[in-house]
């Protein structure tokens, strides 16, 4: 397995371009990994390649799974309208499993490259009450890779990576600052229009906005008329 080489979760948003920018600052070999997975804001995808082109992954790929086909979340379902309060508990832009089979898919193309780090944004401060983000899914994903692989079962030690995990939003956006991340190629919408400006209303947003206000950063979302 290659230390120099790494797998990097990139949505589109804010959380993973950051995490792909500390993994170059790191030394890394990016392979950044997106999905397009039926979600409504499908928009976010050129924003990843928008991303990936610019903070020099060595290559991009995006890969398709039908979490449409589940249901469940707002997310994936049409039928179920994206939240513009804050709520209590779990809410229903969580998508079932997401995390965990994105991070298996990306498991696959990193023992293909004989990468030894998958680096993966989720964030267990600033975030929306997901179960797969918490440093608990994290931990337990990394031994079910050291006994579901060959590298692992071969004595290899693949990591995953989550650097933001602790962080605040404010402290992420002020790291991708650092770094040299331009935000203003992200999109973190939910439910963006056609031209691609944010809500200003969903939960991803309001944390987005926040995380500026709090960083003292003037904040280059383009939203829609009057948010």
């Amino acid at each position: 397995m290659s230390a120099a080489r790494a797998v990097v979760l990139v949505s589109g948003g804010l959380d993973s371009a950051t995490v792909l920018a500390i993994a170059r600052a790191a030394g890394r070999d990016c392979y950044a990994l997106s999905f397009d997975y039926g979600q409504r804001h499908r928009i976010e995808l050129a924003a990843a390649a928008r991303v990936a082109a610019a903070l020099g992954a060595r290559e991009h790929r995006t890969m398709r799974i039908d979490f449409a086909g589940i249901g469940g979340s707002a997310l994936t379902d049409r039928s179920i309208a994206v939240p513009e309060t804050a709520s209590a508990g779990i809410p229903v832009t969580y998508v079932p499993a997401r995390n965990t089979v994105f991070l298996a898919l990306a498991l696959g193309w990193a023992e293909v490259l004989g990468a030894a780090e998958i680096h993966v944004g989720v964030n267990a401060v600033d975030y929306s009450g997901y179960p797969d983000c918490r440093p608990e899914f994290i931990a337990a994903f990394e031994r079910l890779a050291r006994l579901a692989t060959r590298a692992g079962v071969e004595g290899g030690a693949l990591e995953i990576c989550a650097p933001l995990i602790g962080l605040s939003k404010a402290g992420i956006i002020a790291r991708g600052v650092e770094l040299g991340v331009d935000y203003g190629l992200t999109i973190s919408c939910y439910q963006p229009d056609e031209s691609g400006r944010a809500c200003g209303r969903c939960d991803s947003c309001r944390l987005r906005r926040a995380g500026f206000a709090a960083a003292g950063i003037a904040d280059p979302t383009v939203y829609q008329p009057g948010r």
